[in-house]
């Protein structure tokens, strides 16, 4: 495909996902089963995130920034992870675009709803058939170049095993957001969409806040009490009484809200159910503080512009023309 086919073939695309989401589908009850992290509300969640991105609009915007490809079309293997709906779909866009060829390796907890979208691009536009490989098992040789998304254990892996070919490789990244003690309950509501959104399983899900220094966290605990639903979840209440028992056993000083644990630690990433905090004592003490730690988080969320942050409620709604570790695909694959 060219810029303008792709264009039209992921408008069509934003429109079936918006249809879909609107309907109860068998797939996404299968698609559950599979993995249960993967609920009906969550599926229709990210389709309709997507269908927010997919217009004719948003594309045109996101492809005027490249000049048409002309290169030769090489064959681009794609490791996807699973962990939240969707979330391999734009490398595939990006590979087709751009003209190449696509070779597919899905993640086990993200088959279904992959495997669907990629029939439904193939019913859009049958021409790309010929373009897009789905790889059962392992990965087939004779890939041109290959685009991986992996934990850091990972990616040491794909380093070496993938070395000498043109290679786009993430590591694991963290959110965090930014509280100034202004918020209203309204704000901390759109944090707690930002925590709890596909259960806090996402690199743009908020992990960490950062506040001022006195901060009263029972106000933020307060007023994120409508995502209390969140602990009939089994799997995710598993999680929240494994953490809480540790926490207890090792005398760790946290609050609790009965969902949601909140501890304060200088790391990035933590454990599902669990939120990690740290204070700042000024703007300059924040600014140093997030940029000892820039190489590992994906977005900042704030209700105050701090550089490229997200406004509140929106971390797991990114721009179709963003990209994962701030890395361009699109241009990777114009230069393979």
């Amino acid at each position: 495909m060219n810029f303008q086919q792709a264009i039209q073939t992921y408008k069509q695309l934003g429109l079936f996902f918006k249809q879909a989401a609107a309907e109860d589908l068998s797939v996404f009850h299968q698609a559950y089963v599979t993995n249960n992290w993967f609920t009906v509300d969550y599926i229709k969640n990210a389709l309709h995130a997507w269908s927010e991105e997919l217009t004719e609009s948003s594309l045109t915007n996101w492809f005027s920034a490249y000049t048409e490809p002309h290169t030769q079309q090489k064959k681009v293997a794609i490791i996807m992870a699973g962990n939240i709906p969707f979330v391999g779909l734009h490398d595939l866009l990006c590979v087709l675009a751009t003209g190449h060829s696509a070779l597919v390796k899905l993640s086990s907890d993200d088959y279904v709803l992959m495997k669907w979208v990629i029939d439904a691009l193939i019913d859009i536009n049958p021409s790309l058939a010929n373009d897009i490989t789905v790889a059962e098992g392992m990965l087939p040789k004779g890939f041109d170049a290959v685009i991986a998304t992996g934990s850091n254990n990972t990616n040491r892996y794909f380093e070496a095993y993938f070395k000498g070919v043109p290679s786009l490789l993430r590591k694991s990244r963290s959110s965090v957001a930014v509280l100034t003690g202004n918020e209203t309950p309204e704000d901390i509501q759109l944090i707690g969409k930002d925590i709890f959104t596909y259960f806090g399983l996402g690199c743009r899900n908020v992990s960490k806040i950062y506040v001022p220094e006195g901060y009263d966290l029972t106000f933020f605990l307060d007023h994120i009490q409508s995502f209390y639903s969140h602990i009939d979840h089994h799997k995710y209440a598993n999680n929240y009484t494994y953490h809480k028992a540790i926490l207890l056993m090792n005398l760790t000083p946290h609050l609790d809200n009965n969902f949601l644990l909140v501890k304060e630690d200088t790391h990035l990433a933590s454990p599902l159910s669990v939120l990690f905090w740290e204070s700042y004592k000024n703007e300059t003490d924040l600014m140093y503080k997030l940029s000892l730690k820039q190489d590992e988080i994906q977005c900042v969320v704030s209700k105050i512009k701090i550089g490229d942050s997200v406004p509140l409620g929106r971390a797991q709604y990114p721009a179709i023309s963003g990209y994962a570790d701030g890395i361009d695909t699109i241009n990777f694959l114009l230069n393979i």
